[in-house]
């Protein structure tokens, strides 16, 4: 069995390319040969920023002979018929079989296809492969048609077995396959010959070619660490920045360089971000004091003065850039210190989405709403406002406009050299999170208020507009947003009613949206406090402040019931859309939907926290085998009582009587219920579920008891009406905690 080897050599590929480009490669040529009948046992790739590799070992040397038989026209069908077949099978009428089948004599067909050679499949599969490459981004050059990331310089194909190596004959645009390389572009430029993948991958380091990506890591990693611990400093964590250097370079040198000392007093995270994203440096720090001193820089090749001349340049071109960093910071600087309320004024000509208003309009309404949520939250309602008015000032930064990255990072400094409280220039930085699954949440309660204000705002604002996810497109992650809600509620246990949270806001979107008017967004700030008011009061509300700033009476009284039954819908649907990101949510922690369902489907289920607890107890109790067991005799229960109901055209729930009891379990029955209900109503009451679901649990025993000795549906009439009003009682006990008939299986 051959061993594959291929490479397609050409000028410098994209590091953010590479590791997506070898999976690539990967999977069409091996797709391709599976296809064409060639199995193999192993397959690599492996990339540089000059080539893609890979390797196949244990490849079938020819595909095997295929024998078909198909089924053809009856014997004595007509000619037309017949020829047909014979075309379709490659044969002619001498090489049919007749054989006799319970229909009569019918022609057979025996079609044999020989295997083919490894080499000819292999030819036409990379042929292909390589003309249909699915690169993000591709070009064309010189007088060719071909595309490839940059221009393709020659590819290397060979299949090695005992009896020596073979190049497979290929060309495409001009470039005719081959059993050579290249080393380094500057190193070892000169062009070999392999004759295998190991043979290859020595050669290739003997020419300064770290072939593996995952070992160029590893070496930058260890010598960076290394050069940093002997200095006494120590380097800074980026994994992502680590990847991308080595998608850079083919013979990683690591050299230390430093940073002038007019520099050292930038925020750190000014010097890490510009040494990142304008150099590609990873940042050296002093760990007892947190500065950044010295910089990592990656060469591609060794120097006869061990790299003094690149580090040279290196620490010309990043001092001009620091420069510049310096500069937007010093200016930065003077504005906080004087007035940064020029910052958000000038975010009125800043648009935040053309039927949302401009970003200073978004900050009014952000910071209404964190006023109305600040007592929930624990949080001194002026510090809210004033947090939120400043939280989102640095946008219109300088530091920001050149490294959108560190926005609310910058307002944290600018705040506090403003001389605002510590715990309000927090804010800026975050009130931005949770911005993922893994992302801290913030647990101060301005940060909260602020953040919760943010995401609320967002979500209101485009579901008013009509702007909701669809299918798998979210382009303003209001998903992200809403998890970022739950979380913030669930980690912080706020005590908040979330259709409390959504009207206000989704009554000044509504209305405002309503009356068309740039002057209304600016008077949603002055509206009062909703949060604990129901929509028609809100509405009024905002009649009030519109009528105040000039709006018509007239209209809005005639469109007041519009804007009710309009903040009702919205209300509704977004309580249903945060509901099945709760189900996302809690699916980690292996809670089934149906059970949040059976929480969902209970009175107060826009109190994120009570679902929650709720469920968390529910999943417990349906995990034993009493829970599990209960359910099934309520949905027992359940299915006698609604079928009777049915019949009888009347309600089972008047009570049922102990005195007509005639068997010890039904007696039994009865007092258990009385138990469970006097144990679960004072439980739900102090929101002690797990003890109301145990409650409701320990019914498991009567009610199966109940169900084997006793006939519900009997003869005796009074007898009948009387249980199926005890069933009633089941259902009403166990429908206080859940609604258990939403539970599946």
């Amino acid at each position: 069995m051959p061993d594959l080897l291929i490479e397609l050599f050409s000028e410098e590929i994209p590091a953010r390319m590479q590791a997506r480009a070898g999976e690539d490669l990967k999977k069409r040529i091996t797709d391709g040969l599976v296809e064409g009948g060639l199995t193999y046992a192993s397959a690599a790739a492996l990339t540089t920023p000059r080539r893609l590799t890979l390797a196949i070992e244990g490849l079938l040397a020819e595909s095997p002979t295929i024998r078909e038989e198909r089924k053809g026209p009856k014997v004595g069908a007509p000619d037309k018929a017949i020829e047909g077949f014979l075309r379709g099978a490659g044969l002619t009428r001498d090489q049919l079989e007749e054989r006799e089948t319970p229909k009569g004599a019918v022609y057979f067909a025996t079609i044999e296809k020989a295997g083919r050679p490894a080499a000819e499949i292999v030819a036409e599969v990379l042929e292909a492969t390589i003309r249909n490459f699915p690169w993000p981004k591709s070009m064309r050059w010189g007088a060719g048609s071909m595309r490839w990331v940059r221009p393709l310089h020659s590819i290397l194909c060979i299949l090695t077995d005992e009896a020596g190596t073979q190049v497979v004959p290929l060309e495409v645009e001009g470039i005719t396959s081959g059993d050579t390389t290249e080393g380094h572009r500057f190193m070892a430029p000169n062009r070999f010959s392999v004759s295998s993948f190991e043979d290859y991958a020595a050669k290739l380091k003997r020419a300064f070619v770290v072939l593996s990506p995952e070992e160029r890591a590893e070496h930058i990693w260890n010598d960076a660490q290394n050069m940093a611990f002997a200095a006494g400093l120590e380097l800074v964590d980026d994994k992502g920045l680590l990847a991308e250097v080595a998608g850079l370079v083919e013979w990683p040198v690591v050299l230390m360089g430093q940073i002038d000392e007019e520099f050292l007093e930038l925020p750190p995270e000014v010097l890490q971000t510009s040494m990142k994203e304008h150099q590609k440096f990873f940042s050296v720090k002093n760990p007892k004091t947190g500065r950044i001193e010295r910089f990592i820089t990656v060469a591609n090749r060794e120097t006869a003065d061990n790299g003094a001349t690149i580090l040279a340049g290196n620490q010309k071109v990043l001092s001009a850039r620091l420069a510049d960093a310096k500069f937007f910071w010093e200016n930065d600087l003077r504005v906080a210190k004087s007035d940064m309320t020029q910052w958000t004024r000038a975010l009125e000509n800043v648009t935040f989405y053309n039927k949302l208003g401009t970003q200073a309009d978004r900050i009014d309404r952000i910071a209404a709403l964190a006023r109305e949520l600040a007592p929930v939250v624990g949080a001194d309602a002026d510090q809210a406002e004033n947090a939120a008015r400043l939280a989102k000032a640095d946008l219109n930064s300088e530091m920001v406009y050149e490294f959108p990255e560190l926005q609310g990072l910058m307002g944290r400094y600018y705040i506090e050299a403003a001389g605002e409280d510590a715990a309000v220039a927090a804010v800026a930085q975050e009130h931005y999170s949770p911005l993922g699954p893994s992302d801290d949440v913030p647990t101060a309660p301005l940060s909260v208020t602020v953040a919760l204000a943010d995401k609320l705002d967002t979500l209101t604002g485009f579901w008013a507009i009509d702007e909701k996810p669809t299918g798998s497109k979210d382009p303003f992650a209001l998903r992200r947003a809403a998890l970022g809600v739950i979380r913030l509620v669930l980690e912080n246990e706020l005590p908040l009613k979330m259709s409390h949270a959504f009207v206000g806001p989704l009554v000044n979107h509504v209305v405002s949206l309503s009356f068309a008017s740039n002057e209304y967004l600016k008077i949603v700030g002055s509206l009062p406090e909703t949060s604990n008011s129901g929509v028609k009061q809100a509405v009024l509300d905002a009649r009030i402040a519109a009528i105040k700033h000039g709006l018509s009476e007239i209209d809005f009284q005639k469109d007041q019931h519009l804007y009710q039954k309009r903040v009702l819908s919205l209300l509704d649907d977004l309580l249903s859309f945060f509901h099945d990101r709760l189900k996302v949510f809690l699916r980690d922690e292996g809670i089934r939907h149906d059970i949040i369902d059976a929480c969902i489907a209970m009175e107060g289920n826009d109190d994120l926290n009570l679902l929650v607890k709720r469920a968390r107890a529910l999943n417990a109790v349906i995990a034993t085998e009493d829970g599990e067991n209960l359910v099934q005799g309520f949905k027992r229960a359940n299915n006698i009582l609604s079928q009777a109901e049915e019949k009888d055209g009347v309600e089972y729930s008047y009570g049922a009587d102990v005195k007509f009891a005639e068997t010890d379990s039904e007696k039994a029955l009865f007092a258990a219920l009385d138990a469970a209900e006097a144990k679960i109503n004072p439980a739900l009451k102090a929101e002690d579920f797990p003890t109301a679901m145990a409650a409701m649990a320990a019914l498991r025993g009567p009610v199966d008891a109940f169900f084997e000795d006793v006939q519900v549906n009997t003869d005796n009439d009074i007898l009948r009406r009387n249980r199926l009003n005890l069933l009633s009682q089941i259902r009403k006990v166990c429908s206080s905690v859940a609604d258990l008939s939403r539970i599946e299986g």
